[in-house]
């Protein structure tokens, strides 16, 4: 029989333990919290994360990381061995994006910045990158701080430029899998205001899509707009292929696949009276696929150069169809993988509070990672950003919730990042177990 006094004081020391490791974590979520705060007060654009890096670098060092910086111009790569077993990569984005917030929160960014055009802009984190970085700091501490419960390589990734789709490629090519461990998974995740805070989402197989971004030159023969018969015009000729690309989804892709082709800009003309010798497009294009993508490149060449030649365009005059290098690759979420991570993140946080959502057109270049061969198994999560209050309020139908790249766009920090801390902890250490 159990002394009764001896009973008093276990009980008195298990719940003094359970106090401590409470009170620990709460002392770290209020830390993470005001990272937050400071990183979404102070957002730097693609390819200027300086600062961001330079602070988060020095966090990761102070955990005991192995830090290098300036991994594909300015990303970071942290490495922690603990012993045998797998290498895990846990990746964030760094970059915010020429926008001007108008949340009205007391930490709202008032940052402008020069862009890559010369042009000074305001800069905003509308798309929850400031989220992002404070997690992988968060998780970086926890699983630190819990190390004995698992054993393997640990890869902690600042990735600049991902707005661009251009930082996960520099990386890469400036040897992230030669100079570095390879992992043997990737895990990332992303926020967004379609989802209560507390909650986790997912999507298995294609779950974002292939982007591009293309310009089209539209040469004509400028004239007088009294004497359209003397010009060729180029407004004329790109309204005809604005309306001919529209053909590409309907008429050229498999019904079943999905693909977007949308004009977003279109130049022309200086003045009311004058037929200009030139025009500009910029479109962007969404699939899943890489058969489909390049499917749609080849039509849009195609159109382009018909509607060309029954303009009257002579060959040395053809339009000009030019791929810009912002591509971002479909991102895969490895089935298997993720739901073997599903199941960590369920036992977390409870299966009531992680759902499937619907695949996404939006784009997101984590998702080049994982398939450099040999490709590697890959999981990015949905991390919920809505207060439970505006959540209700939005299934009234009593208000709209911003989206990612709204200057409205603001996740509510608690649960939000304590969620996403514990579901990135969660996945880590089955992962390394």
């Amino acid at each position: 029989m159990i002394n009764i006094s001896k009973k008093k004081k276990f009980i008195r020391i298990f719940f003094l333990i359970i106090f401590l490791y409470s009170s620990n974590l709460s002392a770290r979520a209020e830390d993470i919290v005001a990272l937050y705060k400071y990183l979404h007060a102070n957002p730097e654009l693609s390819w200027q994360e300086d600062q961001t890096s330079e602070l988060l670098s020095g966090k990761l060092e102070s955990y005991g990381f192995n830090v290098t910086r300036g991994v594909g111009k300015k990303g970071v790569v942290a490495i922690y061995r603990n012993g045998k077993g797998p290498s895990l990569m846990i990746r964030a984005d760094m970059d915010g994006l020429p926008v001007e917030e108008k949340t009205n929160l007391p930490y709202s960014s008032k940052i402008k910045s020069i862009n890559r055009f010369g042009v000074e802009v305001p800069v905003m984190h509308a798309c929850g990158h400031d989220i992002h970085m404070a997690v992988l700091i968060g998780t970086a501490d926890e699983l630190i701080s819990r190390k004995k419960e698992w054993s393997g390589t640990l890869i902690m990734i600042l990735q600049p430029a991902e707005e661009v789709g251009q930082g996960s490629l520099a990386m890469i090519n400036d040897g992230l899998f030669e100079r570095f461990p390879r992992p043997d998974f990737n895990l990332a995740l992303h926020v967004g205001s379609n989802a209560p805070a507390g909650s986790i989402g997912y999507h298995l197989g294609y779950a974002m899509a292939n982007v591009d971004s293309v310009d089209i030159i539209i040469p004509g023969v400028g004239g007088h707009g009294a004497y359209p018969h003397t010009a060729i015009d180029p407004i004329v000729l790109s309204s005809q292929i604005v309306l001919a690309l529209q053909t590409i989804v309907s008429r050229k892709i498999n019904p079943l696949e999905p693909a977007v082709v949308t004009v977003g800009s279109i130049h022309g003309g200086l003045k009311h009276n004058i037929i200009p010798d030139e025009v500009k497009l910029q479109l962007t294009l969404r699939s899943y696929s890489d058969e489909v993508r390049d499917q749609t490149i080849q039509s849009i060449k195609r159109i382009v150069r018909g509607q060309a030649i029954a303009a009257g365009l002579p060959d040395d005059k053809m339009p000009k169809v030019i791929l810009k290098d912002e591509y971002t690759p479909a991102l895969y979420n490895d089935p298997d993988f993720s739901s073997k991570v599903l199941g960590f993140i369920k036992d977390e946080i409870g299966l009531e509070n992680v759902y499937e959502v619907p695949a996404v057109m939006g784009g997101e270049d984590f998702g080049r990672f994982g398939k450099q061969d040999p490709k590697i198994p890959s999981f990015l999560f949905w991390l919920g950003g809505t207060s439970k209050e505006d959540w209700k309020k939005f299934k009234r139908g009593d208000i709209n919730l911003p989206s990612n790249h709204s200057p409205f766009f603001a996740p509510v920090p608690e649960p939000t990042l304590t969620t996403g801390v514990r579901a990135m902890t969660s996945s880590a250490i089955g992962l390394l177990q």
